[in-house]
Formats: C-alpha cells, structure tokens, sequence
C-alpha cells in the first residue's frame, strides 16, 4: 500500500539504524544495476529500465507495458519491485494477493485514476503471488491495465500460463527470471560482508563455510543472506574474526555434505548411487541419492543416470523402468528443488526394486563389436529401398516378402547381411518380464529360419 505514518516510521528508523533490519532487506539494490543476476531483463531499453525513467519512451503512445515477473523464490522479483518504487517517478503502490481482495484492487484502481485525471501522475501496482488471485479478482485488474490506468508489476513463482488468465497475460509482458549463479551469490555474500548496511568489514569468510552458504542457499539469494546473517551473529557471539564452516554448521542447523559437483565425490557418489540400484539394495541407494541432493547437485544430472539405469541394468525385465525414470526427469525439468527431491525418490525405489537385465546392454554391445570387427556387409537385395525408378533392374526389393501377408506375421527369409547371418546378440534373462521375452524371442527365431508352424 502506500506509505502510511507507520511504515513511514518503520522506514525512517530502518535507514537511522540500519541494525534494525535483516541483513537480506538492508542489502536490497537501489538501482537496477546493483541487481544480482537476471542481465537478460536489464539492459538498456528494457522494460524495467524504462520503468523507472531511463529512456524517451516511458509513457505516451509507447509506453511501458505492464509485466508479469516469473520466476523461483529468491531471484529478485520483489527486489525489482522495490528498485521501481525507489527510483522511479511515478506513484508506486503495493499489493499482496494473499491479503488484498477486489475491494482492494478497486480502491487502488480509483485512486490511480484520480491521480491521473488530477495531477497527471501515473501509478506502477507492485501485485505480489498473483498467482493466489482467483479468476474473478484477476478479472477486476484488465480495465486499468487495457487503459493503463496503471501499470501492473505481477510476481509469481507458478507458471502464469496456468495460473494468470489469458487476456491479462495477452495485456502484459512475461518476464522470466532465472534461479541466480553460484557466482552471482558469491558476490552477493561478499558485498553483504564488506559494505557499510552490511556486516561493515566486521568478519570474513572461509572458503568451505561459503561454499557450504552456496549450497544451502540452492539459488535464493534471501536463504543465502539470511544463512549469512546467522552464521556471522553466531561468530561474533563466540568473538571470532571469521566465519567458520563449523560456525555456518551450527547456525544454520544443516551439516556440510563432503561433496565436491567437480570433482571425485561427484562421480564416486553418482557411480554409487547406480550400482545401489543393480544391486537392488534400495536403502543404500536413497541414501547416495540424498548425499546429492543435500550437496545441490543438478535434479537433471541425477535423473539422466537414473534413466540410463534403466535401460543399462532393468532393461526388459521391467518395461515400466524407463518410462518410469523419463517421466521423473520431465517433472524434475518442471518443478525443480525441493519438490524434485520426491520424484527422484519415486524412481530410484522403483529402478532399486525392479528386477534386473543387462540383457539390453550386453545386445547392443556385441553388435557395436562386430560392427567395429568390419563384420557389415551389404545389405540384402531384397531389403534394399525400392521406390525409385530402376531399383527394379538392379534386383532391390526383389523378393522382399511382406510379413503382414504371412499368417502369424513372420516371414522366413534373411534380414542381416551374409556377415553376421546366424548370430545372435540379444540373449534375454528368465528374470521378471524378460521371461516372456525369452519365449518369444526363440520362437520367432525359429519362424525366420524356416523351422516350426
């Protein structure tokens, strides 16, 4: 909302005792170039520049557009909010849809008129998690944004394509904002230590306890100032000079998981991870699984392996295995961390219990072998592409018989070129489904050699 003679005082005690606030609203930018990460949205001649008055065409027949920020928690969506409102010259009014109604929105809207009609100034609503509006409050919004009557900066953390309506989202433009670097927080986390409405020079630190920050922080810059903020008021209670891992440890109420994403305990823990689920020892397998989560490791990084486990050691034995681990990965891909953590729980237990074949691998292996041995060979004339014209005259197609006209659909001649005829690369388990594949496969066999009714 706007101003009132309390948060008037709040603010004016906020900038006389700086203390008085946390660390994450006291490092907030005051200018657009103070933002950490999102240069996509930033450069010169972008709608948020233009919105707080850099550029010719702020209003008028080519004004700012209304824009819907969308992007996880801690990217700075309300951070850019807050740079509009301190920097531009426009009335700026904020509003949050966990509390506010249309009532609210209304009296918003009359005042943004009047503030026009009256005195020419224009009004920026700040809308916080547009996302909680229902249809019919979002509806009250479209006559002041179609007349710009105000000009709209909606933050949402939740896909606005499902969760804003379409001729809202049609009047404004769609901003993405993307989770923040490590490097982004790294200077971030040293400005916060250095700068006077930060920590003033008053600690350093250690290099394990700031990638430990980074971790937890998991690309929310508020988590990783207030982790910050926490570890340094601890530090000064025990009359240290510099912040510690164990310090970040204990403040934060969160252990250092000895993980380096670079390095060997990236591949060891992977690789440990995997041959848990071979194994089938499902309890050992969530525990690797853990280590990686708890470490920030990639959601996609763990559910790529988990969808060439499938295939590498289940195979047919449990045909649901590789849907299953594709499907994990498409929701990994939507959702994100921490959600993510229990659908990649759903497909290890899945891959850990399923019964086991290397059958798929071992196949494609020793065809790769002899493809590499120089065992190829022509392809047989008969299978060879017979579309064009002459392929008749060379014998291509010739005698190619088709397996839809012979009863069982399977038709005795040769597929594989003389080279490899007779040999066999796909030898199925009796383990789970793959049994029935081992049936099948002998069966079939025997039909492409002639043999059997």
């Amino acid at each position: 909302m706007e101003p009132d003679l309390f948060t008037a005082a709040a603010e004016d005690r906020q900038e006389k005792d700086p203390s008085a606030s946390p660390l994450a609203v006291r490092m907030r930018p005051r200018t657009l170039d103070e933002v950490v990460g999102q240069q996509h949205l930033l450069k010169q001649g972008s709608p948020l520049r233009r919105l707080v008055g850099e550029g010719a065409s702020g209003s008028g027949p080519a004004g700012v557009s209304s824009v819907i920020l969308w992007g996880p928690p801690g990217t700075g969506k309300t951070t850019l909010a807050y740079v509009v409102s301190k920097a531009t010259n426009k009335r700026f009014v904020e509003l949050s849809a966990i509390t506010a109604g249309v009532k609210e929105v209304r009296a918003v809207i009359e005042g943004a008129r009047r503030a026009l009609g009256g005195h020419g100034k224009e009004t920026v609503l700040f809308l916080d998690e547009i996302h909680r509006f229902s249809k019919a409050q979002q509806d009250s919004l479209l006559p002041a944004v179609e007349n710009r009557w105000v000009t709209l900066i909606a933050a949402t953390t939740e896909n606005p394509y499902f969760s804003v309506i379409s001729p809202l989202l049609s009047r404004s433009l769609l901003l993405t904002l993307e989770s923040l670097t490590d490097d982004d927080l790294r200077g971030l986390l040293a400005r916060a230590l250095t700068e006077e409405r930060g920590l003033s020079g008053a600690l350093t630190l250690d290099e394990d306890a700031e990638e430990h920050l980074l971790r937890v922080a998991g690309g929310d810059a508020r988590r990783a100032l207030t982790a910050l903020e926490a570890a340094a008021g601890a530090a000064l209670d025990k009359g240290e000079s510099a912040i510690t891992l164990e310090t970040v440890e204990e403040s934060v109420n969160r252990a250092a998981v000895t993980y380096d994403r670079d390095g060997d305990q990236h591949y060891d823990v992977a690789s440990a991870l995997i041959k848990s689920i071979r194994g089938s020892d499902v309890d050992a397998a969530l525990h690797y699984l853990a280590r990686m989560i708890e470490a920030g490791e990639d959601p996609r990084f763990i559910a790529r392996r988990l969808m060439i486990s499938a295939s590498e050691d289940i195979g047919l034995a449990d045909p649901t295995a590789l849907p299953t681990a594709v499907a994990a990965a498409q929701a990994v891909a939507m959702i994100g961390f921490p959600e993510a953590a229990l659908t990649l729980s759903h497909a290890t237990i899945a891959l850990a219990l399923a019964p086991k074949s290397n059958a798929a691998t071992t196949a494609i292996g020793a065809a790769m072998e002899d493809v590499r041995k120089g065992l190829a060979g022509p392809v047989p004339p008969h299978l060879r592409d017979g579309h064009y014209k002459g392929a008749a005259k060379l014998g291509h197609a010739q005698g190619y018989v088709y397996p839809h006209d012979v009863p069982g659909g399977i038709a005795a001649q040769q597929y594989a070129p003389d080279a490899i005829a007779g040999r066999r690369y796909y030898e199925p388990t009796r383990y789970g489904a793959e049994a029935r594949y081992a049936d099948v496969v002998e069966r079939v066999r025997e039909r492409l050699r002639g043999e059997g009714g």
